[in-house]
Formats: structure tokens, sequence, C-alpha cells
């Protein structure tokens, strides 16, 4: 299926193309309790994906629970009041011919199944016994902690890693612990089933879920087995009444980190506080957009920085959130070119600021791109439903609907207007990773990294010579 959109200019029927798209083949419900359902009809195999996306990721952690959206998801295909041994999930699971999985991010959870497309309610009756009835034996969380607590080993062996982390928490302060999906050692090895009890009982309630059935159904079929099978499920009070998400403290300077570790290229990271689709919804459609121009391998960006042999390589990335999204910009350097490097970065960082920076023919390029990958990411029922958890937990539905065609009316001055209010002479982390040898051969400071960026000094005018005082206009 292909998303037809103008791409030359602003669309002329605002949010026309992508949600034409889309309406042909996705249909949505809420029922009573306040649960989402959506339907994404795809007919090309007998098969089906069900995905429970609740939003309960790393933004709804106080350092307390630091980590335990991750451990509960591991606690999810687990014992239950319907399959109250460990082993009858996984029997019930292979009956139904499933393929199941979940994932854990900063403002979501999700859990799907993949099943044969007869078997649509027998996968519902099979998540809802999950969603609502969890036992959290003590011996399945014991044993599920040190499952996580070898994921948080195998992830701190990687130098990168731990750079990451060190990043982050000078990203996000007091608040690390809200993007910080991998969580607290301590905090997880110490988890209780009351924990995991106090968070089902906060979030997982049908008002904060969306169900999405997407593959080869019938799509009013689904919405009565969803209302016959998932409507019982008790509504609940809004959980960010009860428990607010405190706002992330902005960054008030630059700030410089380094870390040293065994590896043979710099790794150098430059941080923003990006736009969040709560405070500037459009700015992170802009965000998008200037990203892929500058990644796009012909740019002048990747030319000037990459093609030039002072960067290896050089990505620009903004991660959409509701929370407030990270602008990074990543590259690795040989030692002896790192200054010349970021010194380059920068210049043209300021670059994109001058008129005709961005042209007509690469800015309808990165659209084209976007519309193309949107479009293929329907293809596939699983990823089609990944998808629409991911939009629908950080920024609800209609951001979705529309979001090619508010790509395609970005402009060069609004790419501009972005990068001077996000990024320009902004507050920001800069980061390196290097080897203590690189360290010492370069002399670098954090004291140095922390002046990357900053604006340019302004020439001071000499004095004027000393003289008569002009004569007011009327004297003259």
């Amino acid at each position: 299926m292909a998303l037809a959109v103008a791409l030359g200019a602003p669309a002329a029927s605002p949010l026309a193309a992508q949600r034409a798209a889309l309406e042909k083949v996705m249909r949505r419900s809420v029922l009573p309790n306040g649960l989402e359902v959506v339907v994404v009809e795809n007919h090309g195999v007998p098969l089906a994906t069900l995905e429970i996306v609740v939003r309960n990721g790393a933004f709804t952690q106080t350092p307390e629970f630091a980590g335990l959206a991750h451990l509960y998801e591991h606690m999810f295909f687990k014992a239950n009041d319907r399959y109250p041994e460990p082993e009858e999930t996984i029997e019930r699971a292979s009956q139904l011919g499933a393929v199941f999985n979940a994932s854990t991010r900063e403002e979501l959870v999700n859990y799907y199944l993949t099943i044969p497309s007869d078997s649509i309610a027998a996968g519902l009756d099979f998540l809802a016994a999950a969603l609502l009835t969890p036992k959290f034996l003590f011996e399945e969380l014991a044993r599920e902690r040190e499952v996580v607590i070898g994921e948080y080993d195998q992830n701190e062996s990687s130098p990168f890693f731990r750079f990451d982390q060190e990043m982050g928490q000078r990203l996000w302060t007091t608040q690390f612990s809200r993007k910080n999906t991998i969580g607290d050692r301590e905090v997880i090895r110490a988890t209780t089933p009351e924990k995991m009890r106090a968070i089902k009982d906060l979030y997982y309630l049908p008002n904060n879920s969306l169900l999405i059935v997407a593959g080869d159904v019938n799509p009013e079929a689904v919405f009565a087995q969803a209302a016959r099978i998932l409507g019982p499920w008790k509504r609940g009070a809004d959980p960010f009444v009860a428990a607010p998400i405190p706002p992330i403290p902005s960054l008030v300077g630059n700030l410089g980190y380094i870390r040293e570790e065994s590896v043979k290229l710099v790794t150098a990271q430059i941080q923003w506080h990006g736009p969040s689709v709560r405070k500037d919804e459009n700015a992170t459609f802009v965000a998008d957009v200037f990203s892929d121009l500058l990644n796009a391998p012909a740019s002048r960006f990747q030319k000037k920085l990459v093609d030039s042999g002072l960067w290896e390589g050089v990505v620009v990335n903004y991660y959409t959130l509701n929370n407030v999204g990270p602008i990074t910009i990543s590259g690795q350097a040989a030692p002896e070119k790192l200054r010349a490097a970021l010194a380059a970065l920068d210049t043209e960082l300021r670059e994109v600021l001058k008129p005709g920076y961005f042209n007509v023919e690469e800015l309808n390029a990165a659209k084209a791109q976007r519309a193309v990958s949107t479009a293929f990411g329907l293809e596939r029922s699983s990823e089609s439903a990944h998808t629409i958890g991911f939009w629908w937990s950080v920024s609800g539905l209609e951001y979705y609907m529309k979001y090619v065609d508010e790509m395609a009316r970005q402009t060069p001055v609004q790419l501009q207007d972005y990068a001077r209010k996000y990024i320009i002479d902004k507050p920001h982390i800069t980061g390196v990773l290097l080897s203590a040898e690189a360290r010492a051969q370069l002399k670098l400071t954090e004291a140095e990294l922390a002046r990357w960026g900053a604006p340019p000094a302004r020439a001071v005018p000499a004095p004027k010579p000393a003289g008569k005082r002009p004569l007011p206009l009327g004297d003259r």
C-alpha cells in the first residue's frame, strides 16, 4: 500500500493524504470502560497481531521505582488466575501457536502476540488473563529479577552503554529515573510483589491502555470480541492525576563530560533538550525533517563533515516524546582529528541558519522518504501495531494520522526556526568517549568541551578618538 502525498508544497487539503490512506485500513473504537481499540486490516497472510499498550514506561518511575516498569514487563506472561502454574502460560501460548514478546520504552510498555487469525478470541482471553489477574508469585519474581540484573550486567559491559548512562544523568539531572528504562540495580534486586501490585493498580487500567489488532481480521468481529472479553476490565482513576509527571528541569548552561575507556576511535555526543509533543507539537514534525535532511548521504552537512575525512560518521537524531525528547548529534573521529571535527560541526550547524542552506529538491526528497517508510510500516501487521502503539502513547492517534501530511508542510524557514530555538547557542551536554592515552595526548578537559557550541565572541569596537562632541541636529 502506498501513501500518496503532495510533497512540493504545503498540502492543499490539511490532513488529507495520510489520513485517507490510513482510514481505508484502520478502524477505531472506545469501549465504555475507556479502553481504546484499533483494528488494522491486512489480508495478506492468515495471521493477526494482538498488542496491548500501557502508558507505563520509564517516565512514570520515581527513583524508588527505577526500572520496575521493565521488571513488570518481565512478569506479564507469568502465572495468573486462569493459568496458576508458571508453566501453564507457556503451554497455553504453544497451544495457540502464538509467538509473543514485550518491550519497555520511555513512555510505554507493550505486550504482543502473533497468532492464526481464526484464534482472535482465544488470544484476547490469553491477554486478558495476564492483564487482569497476575499472581506475582515470589519465586517467579525472584527469578525475573535476576534475569533483568543479567540484562543490566550485559549492557553495562559495553563502554558505550556506560557512556550513554552518564550522559543521560547529566541531561536529565533530577529526573533521570524517568528517562532510564533499565533502571537501578539495587531497586530491581529489592523489588517485592507488593510493588508490582502497586504498578498494576495505578497504571494497568483500560482507560490508560490501547488494544491493537492487526492482520487478517474483520473489524466488527474484533470490536465485539474485545467488548465481550475486555469490557469487564474495571475503569480506574487517571493515573497522571494521582501521580503527575513532573517537568524535566531545563539545562541552565553547557556541560562537558569525558569518559575514558579502552576504545580506538573517539565517540563524541552532543545532546540538547528537544521539543515535546505536549508543549510544541509542530516542532516535533520539523525536528524529524531536519534530522532526515542532515543525515542524507548527499547533503552538504555530510559532505562537509564526513566526506571531508574529519568524521568517520555523524548522525543527527530527534526522539519524539510527550515529555521532552532529546536531540542528539553523535559521531566518531580519529583522536588527532577530534578538535577540528568538533569545530567543523559547530561551524556547519551555524551555516544552516543562512538563506539557501536547505534547497527544495533535498527537502522534497526527505519528505518523500518519510512518506514511503511510513507506508511500508503498514505492510507488516506486527510492525504497524508497534508503530500505532508508540504514537498513541507519546502523542495520541491524531498525531499519527496526520504525521506525513504535517511533515510535507515544513519549509526551510521552519527548519531554521527550529535550529535557532532548540540547537544553536542553546544549553547542551558535550560528551566524549576516548582512551586514556588519547586524552593524555590531546590534553582534553571537560571545561574545554563545555565551551563547544558557545556563541562566537563578538568583536569589541575600537574606541572613537577624542574630539569635539557633535552638535545637536537643531544647532548645526
